[in-house]
């Protein structure tokens, strides 16, 4: 309204004098800066302000970091890691949350979410669950420089996967597949046991078979485990019923803490396979040929398979075969697929040829 006003005054200006003339320009201009085209200028330079010192502020920062790569090398490696795992975790805050908003929106469970998203908010869980020992250590005064100093000394311990370089990775992963696998042969040895209990004759010499064949090496065929299914729905093979020593020694393979009552055990056993079957109904959906190289890895990892250094054509391999049984199992039968993370793990890259390992 204003500039309509004041283009108004200014035809009116036709055949004036120039004392006229300059009279009525002031007033036009005095009242478009008392409307919206101050505020906008305003705006305008508020807003060119601000992007002149995020860009100051980037070509610094980039011009410290390349200080600290050219001057301090070991110390940029530490500086970048952590700034990278940092922004690594903010995502996946963002992400998690965007999720779990969708799940309320929606009423969704977590069993009817899509396979990424399901596996996000798993490792996010554990992610949180070895954190917060670390934050309430760093509450007193001055401990936060201690647990700087663990952070550093101590990665694997103090720090989640976003804060580890590549190779720590590697060797994390492995470190932590050495503690489960120790305790593969208990596993097997545990099963055979437990065989003996068995009243059906034929079934048990069957899993006798099949136990005794993991001990001498061999990789059992699926159709093998299809046929002892039933076995693990009752005593003494179902989760509810495998005893104290077993509880431990599969809390190890699930990375569990196994310091807890064997009714604990259990429970925190059959809801971490039921993730895992969970995962399975959702892969299936989705198709291995939808996963990139590294998810591959994690899902041969999550189910019992030191996958580190098998390719992208192994892992799927592996999980071709995980899927033909998981997907042919009820819920009630969990037990069977908790002891194939055993089962199907251990001698698998024994029979691999050597040049593919």
């Amino acid at each position: 309204m204003a500039l309509a006003r004041g283009c108004f005054r200014l035809q009116r200006l036709k055949g004036r004098s120039s004392s006229e003339f300059l009279y009525y320009p002031t007033i036009c201009i005095s009242r478009l800066t008392s409307h919206q085209l101050s505020q906008f200028f305003t705006t305008a330079k508020r807003s060119t302000l601000s992007s002149a010192i995020i860009s100051k502020a980037k070509r610094l920062n980039a011009k410290y970091e390349k200080f600290l790569e050219i001057n301090f090398p070991r110390f940029y490696g530490i500086y970048s890691t952590f700034f990278r795992g940092f922004r690594l975790l903010y995502l996946d805050f963002k992400e998690v949350n965007g999720i779990r908003y969708k799940m309320a929106n929606k009423g969704l469970k977590y069993n009817q979410l899509p396979y990424r998203e399901m596996d996000k908010l798993r490792q996010f869980r554990r992610d949180v669950i070895k954190v917060i020992p670390v934050v309430l250590l760093a509450i007193p005064p001055f401990a936060n420089y201690l647990v700087f100093v663990l952070m550093y000394f101590f990665p694997r311990q103090f720090l989640i996967s976003h804060f580890w370089t590549h190779d720590q990775h590697q060797e994390f992963k492995e470190i932590y597949h050495s503690f489960r696998a120790r305790v593969y042969p208990d596993a097997v040895s545990g099963l055979i046991k437990a065989a003996s209990k068995v009243k059906d004759k034929q079934l048990k010499t069957q899993l006798l078979t099949l136990g005794n064949k993991v001990q001498d090496g061999i990789h059992p065929e699926i159709f093998q485990l299809h046929t002892v299914a039933k076995l693990f729905l009752g005593h003494p093979l179902a989760i509810r019923h495998i005893d104290t020593r077993q509880a431990e020694i599969f809390s190890r393979v699930m990375f569990l803490t196994p310091h807890m009552p064997s009714f604990i055990l259990r429970h925190r056993i059959r809801s971490h396979i039921m993730e895992i079957r969970h995962l399975d109904q959702a892969l299936n959906s989705l198709g291995l040929h939808e996963l990139s190289e590294d998810e591959l890895r994690n899902a041969c990892y999550v189910r019992g398979l030191n996958s580190v250094h098998l390719n992208a054509a192994q892992c799927k391999d592996w999980l071709i075969k995980w899927l033909q049984l998981s997907k042919k199992l009820k819920d009630s039968e969990a037990s069977l697929l908790l002891h194939s993370m055993v089962l199907l793990s251990i001698n698998y890259l024994t029979k691999l040829p050597e040049k593919s390992k």
